[in-house]
């Protein structure tokens, strides 16, 4: 859809161009073969500046080619000041410089305030250098998961990520219908939700950000937050495992918590030996079941007879799976 868009730009510039050069004339073979280099000419460039230059969300595209407009327009409107002077060359560097510097003042206005002015977002879009490498964008935008999580409060404090932390509407709006919710438990999730939230904007540890940003197209909120994400550039923090795939798929960058405390748990090796207690029996026979402080399970073969013991144990085997890692045991006698 966005080749089409493309070309009826192109299109549309051309038929302009064809419209300026026979406004006092009736020849129309020369403005017509004129017509057909500038939309080639336009595809050119557009294609060329796609390459060069990162793709801003709709705002900032809008703003910016409603500045090139703006410029163009004021040239043409003053152009009979230096028509008689007749200097080769003059209109094509005027009708540039205009151009580049409508895109300029146009995309530093969808910023700020960008659109806010007549009720869009006025975010702006993604950051992008003209002339440049584009400016990575630091937010990183919650999803109702790891609100409810509570770990992000904890990490915010330890400064290993920056801000700010965008929390979009509809994923506050969610986690306000969890939290009354007849089950108590979903009740209980919602809560501690809301509770970390104002834990984290009193702390000030890292800024937090409201946006009211939505998209009525869909009722999906992972759906919403892919598609603020791929249009503010910023990064998906979650602990859903559905959404940081489908994420990944749509070339949206995803923090996943989980990975991260995984990441962070202690390794051991095959012929360790380990302090563990037996918590409960296994699903096998005669298999028992015990935890590390992180978290990690450990299965202990012929333990099930140790349930409420502590034991040392000898590693056998490691798994690593999607929930994270699981070390197989045997009990040392």
């Amino acid at each position: 859809m966005l080749h089409v868009y493309r070309i009826l730009f192109a299109i549309s510039i051309s038929i302009i161009s064809f419209g300026l050069l026979t406004q006092n004339s009736n020849n129309y073979q020369m403005p017509s073969v004129y017509a057909v280099v500038v939309f080639c000419l336009t595809l050119f460039a557009i294609y060329l500046g796609s390459k060069l230059f990162p793709v801003p969300n709709a705002e900032a595209g809008f703003c910016i080619g409603l500045g090139i407009l703006v410029g163009l327009g004021i040239i043409r409107t003053f152009s009979g000041v230096w028509a008689e002077q007749k200097i080769a060359g003059l209109d094509l560097i005027l009708y540039l410089m205009a151009g580049y510097i409508g895109a300029r003042v146009g995309y530093v206005f969808s910023k700020k305030p960008g659109l806010a002015i007549f009720g869009g977002s006025g975010e702006g879009g993604r950051p992008i250098s003209f002339g440049g490498k584009p400016e990575e964008n630091r937010e990183k935008i919650l999803d109702t998961s790891v609100v409810i999580d509570g770990r992000i409060l904890d990490i915010a404090d330890t400064h290993f990520i920056d801000g700010p932390l965008i929390l979009p509407n509809f994923v506050l709006r969610e986690i306000q219908l969890i939290s009354d919710s007849s089950d108590p438990i979903k009740r209980a999730r919602g809560r501690r939700g809301l509770d970390m939230l104002n834990k984290l904007q009193r702390k000030g540890s890292i800024e937090v950000k409201i946006t009211y940003t939505d998209y009525t197209d869909t009722r999906e909120v992972d759906a919403k937050l892919i598609k603020l994400a791929r249009d503010t550039g910023g990064k998906i923090v979650t602990n859903d495992f559905n959404l940081n795939k489908v994420a990944e798929l749509q070339g949206v960058k995803v923090l996943n918590l989980n990975n991260l405390a995984n990441a962070l748990k202690p390794v051991v090796l095959p012929g360790e030996e380990i302090a563990i207690q037996v918590i409960k029996e296994g699903k096998d026979e005669n298999q028992g079941i015990g935890y590390l402080e992180d978290g990690t399970m450990v299965v202990i073969e012929n333990g099930g007879h140790l349930v409420g013991k502590d034991v040392k144990v000898s590693v056998t085997s490691i798994i690593q799976t999607a929930a994270g890692k699981m070390i197989f045991t045997k009990a040392i006698k």
